[in-house]
């Protein structure tokens, strides 16, 4: 099942909050990623490319550009109350 994303939204330095259709709202902080991954490192370097976060088409993840995303899946089971 998967948890769809309905709206997300920067709030904090790598923190996100995001809310699902099913009504739930999470945050995820982003940097947790920094070491897992290098490309998200660019959310670092670039300044304002972290505020460009945006929903991806039909709710399935979140991305700032081809490089960088993140599944709803992961959001929802990693994120916190």
């Amino acid at each position: 099942m998967f948890h769809k994303v309905k709206a997300v939204k920067p709030i904090d330095k790598y923190m996100l909050a995001v809310q699902f259709v099913n009504g739930e709202k999470k945050h995820y902080d982003i940097s947790t990623l920094f070491e897992k991954w290098e490309s998200f490192k660019t959310l670092e370097k670039v300044s304002g490319l972290f505020e460009q976060v945006k929903v991806d088409a039909g709710g399935y993840g979140i991305s700032w550009n081809d490089d960088l995303d993140v599944s709803c899946d992961e959001l929802y089971y990693k994120g916190t109350l």
